[in-house]
């Protein structure tokens, strides 16, 4: 009977996912890198990830207005 080695470590990569092993993704928009990421809206016409800070800023400029913010003094 035949024995097939079986790697003690592999990886599987789904249909449009990317391996980065490790390394720091980067925002699109300012090339930080990010610790959360956010997936721009279609209208945005951004490909790629975003930081939690430009997000934000794209959020506010999508809904203009008077809003209350939270949080703002993080950023």
């Amino acid at each position: 009977m035949p024995t097939e080695s079986v790697p003690e470590c592999f990886l599987y990569q789904s249909k449009g996912a990317t391996v980065t092993l490790g390394k720091k993704e980067r925002c699109v928009v300012c090339s930080g890198t990010i610790e959360f990421h956010f997936k721009p809206m279609v209208e945005w016409d951004i490909e790629g990830m975003m930081c939690g800070r430009c997000y934000s800023k794209k959020l506010g400029e999508h809904y203009p207005g008077e809003h209350v913010r939270i949080n703002q003094d993080l950023e």
